[in-house]
């Protein structure tokens, strides 16, 4: 039994003294600090650093070191927190490398680099341009940028006419950086711009915003257009002769040219539009009138217009038209006045030797035909949409010089529009009660019709003699066969194998 317990002692003596020495070296072990805290701050703001060293026995003395060797504080952990706050109020100077030192029991340890710089707040912001100043017509680049008289680790927003602007916003419109890039400016570009330099710490954010600058996008001017009008004063006639375009952004210079001769330009700022007086003379040729419309970028000549005034007169007629549903069904009749001379003649239409009104004269309901009818063309057209009881009648229509309300007019014939089992007759009135009544003429369709059915009973008539025809020498055929027959001998036929 002894001898057993002095066996056992000696086992236990290795493993005594490999515990022993387990502790020894762990008690010796150095501490493994760990340095938390911002790596930006903005100049002035309180910054805060933390030093740990866990699994350390007390007490723990800390050093926060800056740049490698300069040390800026030292806190001793005497009651087990373990835990080393070091708050600095951040300068230019303390720009640079932060870490902490622990030691405990005579053995120290160093913990990771923590690189703090400055952040410096965005001040003077301003909008510049490529172009400048930002004007471009479309189709061009514009190249925006936000720019800063001091400033680091900053972002940038952007807004147009005061409305924030994103990827999503349009997609010719590139957000890189401090840039907005429009490749391809169009109309709707056109406004006011700014943007906001920000820069954020933690939950401090500090921001500078710019003036707006004005984009101007300009739209390139359309072909120019040329007409003319007549205005008369006392026994003088005068021409209107009118130069515009229908899209471009003004200023723009136009001009009036005779026979290729310039004789009047102006600038007109604030349109694209412009009017010239022209001396006329009734029945005489007063030349051919061109626009020319100039921009920096453009010039543009209109189509040529004969500047001359030429009296109505001559034939005047009305010619009517019938309208027809997909199903044959009469929907509309459209009258037409005709005038065979004039350049600028006014019309108005009559029914039953009373004058229409035109839809400015009165409401459009006062009158059936007005209310019914649309009159179209500069009143050259009367289409009547309904055709009734009220809109029957005989119909005129006369012309004279819209420049002279005094002056003569020149009617046409009346022609007879009515409604009667879809036929729709046009005559010119009768003169006395003891005329003849008025012959029918019938329309296209009608005549058609009628022409069709006669040769569809034509056809019709044809068929049937000769399917006549057919049969009656089917039956002739039929007999003389039945005839023959009857004369051949009863006997079985013979081969055609076998030689005679």
């Amino acid at each position: 039994m002894k001898s057993m317990k002095n066996l056992q002692t000696l086992t236990l003596l290795p493993t005594l003294a490999l515990a022993g020495l387990f502790i020894s070296i762990s008690g010796s072990l150095s501490p493994r600090p760990v340095l938390t805290g911002p790596d930006v701050a903005y100049l002035g703001s309180r910054v805060a650093f933390r030093c740990i060293a866990p699994h350390s026995s007390l007490p723990v003395t800390y050093e926060l070191i800056w740049n490698g060797s300069a040390l800026i504080a030292t806190v001793t952990d005497l009651q087990g927190n373990k835990t080393a706050s070091f708050y600095l109020k951040f300068t230019a100077t303390f720009e640079g490398s932060y870490h902490c030192k622990a030691t405990t029991q005579g053995s120290t340890g160093v913990s990771n680099s923590i690189k703090l710089t400055l952040v410096t707040p965005a001040s003077n912001t301003r909008v510049t341009s490529e172009p400048f100043p930002p004007v471009a017509y479309e189709g061009s680049r514009i190249e925006l940028s936000c720019s800063v008289a001091k400033g680091s680790h900053l972002s940038y927003t952007w807004f147009f006419n005061r409305t924030e602007v994103t990827s999503s916003t349009s997609p010719l419109i590139l957000l890189t950086g401090n840039q907005l890039v429009m490749g391809k400016v169009a109309p709707e570009h056109d406004g006011y711009y700014s943007c906001m330099a920000w820069s954020r710490v933690q939950d401090a954010t500090r921001f500078s915003s710019s003036s707006e600058v004005q984009v101007t996008v300009k739209v390139y001017v359309s072909k120019p257009r040329i007409s003319f009008s007549i205005s008369k004063e006392g026994t003088s006639h005068h021409g209107n002769v009118t130069c515009w375009s229908t899209r471009g952004s003004p200023p723009v210079n136009i001009s009036l040219s005779l026979d290729d001769t310039e004789v009047a330009s102006v600038t007109a700022a604030q349109s694209l539009a412009a009017w010239f007086a022209v001396h006329m003379v009734p029945g005489l040729n007063m030349g051919v009138a061109r626009c020319r419309v100039t921009t920096e970028v453009q010039e543009l000549m209109s189509e040529p217009v004969t500047l001359e005034m030429v009296p109505v007169g001559g034939d005047v007629k009305v010619e009517v038209e019938y309208l027809y549903s997909a199903d044959s069904k009469l929907t509309a009749a459209k009258l037409s006045c005709q005038v065979s001379r004039g350049t600028f003649p006014y019309l108005s239409w009559l029914l039953n030797n009373s004058s229409l009104p035109t839809e400015t004269d009165v409401d459009s309901h006062i009158h059936p035909v007005l209310y019914h009818g649309v009159l179209t063309d500069g009143r050259r057209t009367l289409v009547l949409a309904k055709l009734g009881p009220e809109e029957s009648g005989y119909y005129r229509c006369r012309a004279r010089d819209s420049y002279d309300d005094s002056g003569p007019w020149v009617e046409s014939a009346a022609v007879l529009v009515r409604v009667k089992d879809r036929i729709l007759n046009s005559l010119p009135p009768a003169t006395s009660s003891t005329e003849t009544p008025p012959k029918v003429f019938l329309n296209t369709i009608d005549v058609l019709t009628i022409a069709f059915c006669c040769f569809l009973l034509l056809m019709l008539a044809v068929g049937v003699g000769c399917v006549y025809k057919m049969f009656d020498h089917k039956q002739a055929h039929a007999h003389v066969a039945t005839t023959d027959s009857d004369a051949l001998p009863l006997s079985a036929p013979t081969s055609q194998s076998g030689g005679e």
